[in-house]
């Protein structure tokens, strides 16, 4: 592998824990900042080179969000620059087991996955001798702080790294700004920090965020969220109805019965996905609620003499993708719905251009100038008034536009 020179942090993330490092009585280390800042693999070559300086037949840890992230992120790229540095890797992957000799030495790298509160229950009962959580800010403090007391070995180190989230997170208040008297090396990383971005790459990402997360991924500071969700949306994002045919077409639900229903059509053209109509029933408004039966007529209506590849749904609405089941006529699909991370996605594909309304959706239109951040010191929330477009806009965009990553991912393909 071609690298270039480790700037001053990354070497500073290299060697730390060296006995001549002025740092290497530091128990901890921790890496936040901007993405693309050259964190992760500079400490996961230092986190194996570590081990492999302290200790021989150990037990070790690698975390990510979940196993298939980890892998991807970090893993993978990790392997080959440990070959040339003369490892033998041998990767389990039934086990999630990384097996790696370097001479006479032998230690173990297990791979976990910390994804929720039930994942503390993995990590159980293992003895380490020292423990890399990658995106920590991403697991639930069960999860960590399982894993943090798996390290019992006699020299036991812990790594953190993550991008910002919002201040009040418990990694946060509780590691970061305490780092000092947990006895950790704090560094903060900007994409400047990463000499193999060009200024070009780096304005590159500097444009795919705006608003929070534009703070958060490109500035690298832990703020929260506030004021409108979708700020870049403008008359740029409104377009007048499509006549030519799309490469494919999809249907996004959000389905409520006290609360409004909001349906969207979808085309696709290329890797653009344009709103084309809508449907849009509130039952407090109207006066009168409808039942499954009539919004699946409404779903038809909608859908015209198209064929529609898939109708994505709100995953809580259980009678109604029954009801689109028991007709047979559409593939339905339970929505991804990850909120954040969704919100995340819908903000990158309307300043890319690659997400458009039709003018006749004139609900779409009035929620995205209305839908706007809670103030919540817990976490990032959205005030739950005008979302019911913006949250089947936020399926079609997760679900379909990017993908489940192993479970399903629409390709548009031409109709002829």
């Amino acid at each position: 592998m071609n690298f270039k020179p480790f700037s001053e942090k990354q070497l500073k993330v290299m060697c730390w824990w060296h006995s001549d490092s002025p740092y290497a009585h530091k128990d901890a280390i921790i890496c936040d900042g901007a993405v693309r800042s050259g964190k992760t693999l500079c400490m996961s070559i230092s986190f194996v080179l570590w081990a492999f300086y302290r200790f021989c037949d150990t037990n070790f840890a690698l975390c990510g969000k979940t196993v298939t992230s980890l892998k991807r992120n970090m893993v993978t790229p990790l392997i080959p620059v440990l070959k040339e540095l003369g490892f033998k890797c041998t990767l389990k992957q039934s086990a999630n087991l990384l097996v790696l000799k370097k001479g006479d030495r032998t230690n173990r790298f297990y791979l976990f996955g910390g994804k929720d509160e039930s994942s503390a229950a993995l990590i159980q009962g293992i003895t380490l001798g020292g423990v890399l959580l990658d995106e920590v800010a991403l697991m639930p403090r069960s999860f960590v702080e399982q894993a943090l007391a798996r390290c019992s070995v006699e020299g036991s180190k812990f790594w953190f790294n993550c991008n910002p989230d919002f201040p009040g997170h418990w990694f946060y208040t509780e590691w970061i700004k305490a780092a000092n008297k947990k006895n950790c090396l704090y560094l903060h990383f900007t994409m400047k920090d990463n000499p193999s971005l060009s200024p070009e790459i780096i304005k590159r990402y500097s444009s795919l965020y705006s608003g929070t997360f534009y703070q958060r991924f490109v500035e690298g500071k832990w703020v929260a969220a506030q004021g409108l969700v979708y700020p870049m949306f403008d008359k740029s994002c409104i377009v007048k109805p499509q006549n030519t045919p799309a490469d494919s077409y999809f249907i996004s639900c959000d389905y409520g019965t006290v609360n409004p229903s909001s349906f969207g059509l979808w085309g696709v053209f290329g890797n653009v996905y344009i709103r084309l109509n809508e449907y849009y029933y509130d039952s407090k408004k109207e006066g009168i609620s409808r039942t499954d039966e009539e919004h699946y007529s409404e779903l038809c209506r909608l859908a015209g003499q198209k064929v529609i590849d898939a109708v994505v749904c709100d995953p809580s609405a259980a009678s109604f993708i029954t009801v689109i089941r028991q007709h047979g006529r559409f593939k339905v699909i339970p929505a991804k719905n990850d909120v954040v991370n969704g919100i995340r996605r819908v903000q990158d594909m309307l300043k890319s251009g690659r997400l458009k309304i039709c003018d006749c959706c004139t609900d779409s239109i009035r929620e995205f100038s209305l839908y706007r951040w809670a103030n919540n010191q817990n976490g990032d929330a959205v005030r739950k008034e005008n979302d019911h477009a913006m949250d089947d806009i936020r399926y079609m965009v997760s679900t379909v536009a990017e993908g489940l990553g192993g479970g399903f991912y629409a390709i548009a393909a031409t109709r002829r």
